[in-house]
């Protein structure tokens, strides 16, 4: 296979979209293409006379801004390797990052860094503002060298003027690292996934064939999922910056509210969703007005029935700006009884499914050939293998292989020789089945993964580990309802006699575990409540609690 320089896609927007718009912060500035080229250039120069070889890593900790993306854009042409963290995380999840990493540089935004202490990072030589590229700290001669002298260094660089002719980016090859994106920030047991840049490629690639010719040169997209995240990443960004695109970072949080402002005033083309977004604007503006006796009653009648789903149509259409070509929904399970309402009037979404693994893309069906329930069929240059005797009946873990598969995972052979095996298979820890013509449905996720609301990885083992070191838990399970996490409890009811408790005083102690808990948790990982379970939990021989006996019960 014949896999061309990713950076040189990157190079080549930027000389053939120079004066085109590249990335806006909604209702704030912009960036033109060449003003991220200049940006590009500039930060170059700090790596350079900072000591930044090719190879080392650079982390960025922020919301998503377009001085994020220009900053992500600039380590990747220099040859260095992006260690993208989520603003949510909690000091002590950045701090394990940067450590782990090893990063020698970081760029943070300022309500990031005034909750950090810099003695928690000792290996980092320099902490740089995301936003204005100022120093927040230098400690290498070099460092504070390259930040003050950087206007005169560019100048003697570029005596006369900068333009297309002077961009040139490091050429990479096909298996160099690029990205370690890190599946989870709970504990210490986060993995960096090593992202390669023949999977930035193929992913890039995958989206060019697949939606080149719906949306391209000076189309608007909004981006609305974490850039920290590969599916937002990959989707919201990379492809768009690549096919010289006009980028919309909300830079808030997406409520419908702001969406709906949003897709009117911007009219993406395309829209990159997780389930949870698309499900609040479908239960807030669409389910309300056919919930009456009389509408329920219309809609099955053949003629009016369908007059009703048009115009309901028509209305979610418009709601999305009207422009766009599909909604493409990944990063967890779709609610059935919204999907198949969506697909009853017609509307034009499809779901698809992928790992940070893969950076992230595995399967992808566009939503004219879309079958309802499944998440379409393996992307270009993958494969997929249902391990079970009989893959289109019996329920199997998901394995994948291809060009988007990861090198493994950072300084963990452990992890990386159970991910991936010797024939390349990485194994998702997903089960399902797939059908004759290739269509994949998933049943479940065997490593207990839990999906947060934008798409970011919840692991309720790490959680769970954490609420049995509080006062008088025994033992826990994490389970995730509506989209809300709960903590069952099986509390000490040895140490609660002995203290003379009554119920009402463990409610109370056990909401006080709670809220000490969520102290420790980013948000989207937090308890919404804790039940309190008089018996001990069932267990298998090997005395691991069968979760599986609790994951419905009732809150």
């Amino acid at each position: 296979m014949n896999i061309p320089s990713f950076n040189s896609f990157i190079e080549n927007s930027i000389k053939e979209n120079w004066d085109l718009d590249s990335m806006t912060d909604y209702k704030s500035s912009t960036l033109q293409y060449k003003d991220v080229a200049r940006i590009i250039e500039k930060l170059h120069i700090i790596f350079e006379y900072s000591g930044v070889k090719p190879g080392d890593k650079i982390a960025l900790c922020d919301k998503n801004s377009s001085h994020w993306g220009a900053a992500f854009l600039a380590i990747l042409t220099y040859g260095a390797v992006a260690v993208p963290i989520l603003h949510e995380f909690k000091p002590d999840q950045i701090y394990n990052i940067v450590n782990h990493s090893e990063a020698k540089l970081l760029f943070v935004g300022s309500q990031i860094w005034n909750n950090l202490n810099e003695e928690e990072i000792p290996n980092v030589e320099g902490v740089i503002n995301i936003i204005d590229y100022s120093l927040f700290v230098g400690r290498t001669e070099q460092v504070i060298y390259a930040r003050e002298n950087l206007n005169r260094l560019f100048g003697e660089k570029y005596p006369k003027y900068f333009r297309p002719q002077h961009v040139s980016y490091h050429v990479d090859q096909p298996d160099e690292l690029a990205v370690i994106n890190y599946t989870s920030g709970t504990t210490s047991f986060s993995k960096g996934v090593m992202i390669p840049y023949r999977a930035l490629w193929s992913n890039l690639d995958f989206a060019i064939q697949v939606l080149g010719d719906k949306c391209g040169k000076g189309d608007n997209v909004i981006s609305m999922l974490p850039m920290a995240h590969m599916y937002g990443m990959a989707f919201e960004f990379i492809y768009e910056f690549c096919y010289g695109m006009h980028i919309y970072f909300l830079t808030k949080t997406p409520t419908p509210r702001l969406l709906f402002l949003a897709f009117a005033e911007i009219k993406p083309s395309i829209i990159i969703a997780v389930p949870l977004i698309i499900e609040k604007i479908v239960r807030k503006a669409i389910f309300p007005k056919i919930q009456s006796p009389k509408i329920k009653v219309l809609l099955k009648l053949p003629v009016i029935g369908q007059k009703i789903k048009d115009k309901i149509l028509t209305q979610m259409r418009e709601a999305f700006g009207g422009k766009y070509y599909e909604v493409i929904i990944g990063g967890a399970a779709f609610n059935r009884e919204i999907e198949e309402f969506m697909n009853d009037i017609g509307f034009n979404y499809t779901v698809g499914y992928g790992a940070t693994e893969c950076a992230p893309i595995i399967t992808y069906e566009d939503w004219t050939k879309f079958r309802l329930g499944s998440c379409g069929k393996a992307a270009p240059r993958m494969e997929i293998k249902i391990n079970s005797s009989d893959p289109q009946n019996i329920v199997g873990e998901i394995l994948v292989r291809g060009a988007n598969v990861m090198l493994g995972y950072f300084k963990n052979e452990e992890a990386t020789r159970e991910a991936l095996d010797q024939e390349g298979w990485y194994h998702t820890g997903d089960m399902g089945i797939i059908d004759e013509e290739g269509n994949l449905f998933i049943k479940g996720r065997c490593k207990n993964m839990l999906l947060g609301s934008s798409g970011q990885n919840i692991y309720p083992e790490e959680i769970e580990d954490k609420l049995n070191n509080l006062m008088l838990v025994n033992e826990s399970i994490v389970i995730q309802k509506n989209e809300k996490l709960y903590g069952l409890v099986y509390p000490d009811m040895e140490e609660m006699t002995k203290l003379g408790l009554q119920e009402n005083d463990l409610i109370q102690i056990m909401e006080q575990n709670r809220q000490e808990l969520n102290q420790q948790l980013p948000n989207y990982a937090q308890l919404s409540g804790i039940k309190i379970y008089k018996e001990e939990f069932e267990k298998t021989p090997k005395k691991s609690i069968k979760r599986f006996l609790y994951t419905d019960v009732e809150i």
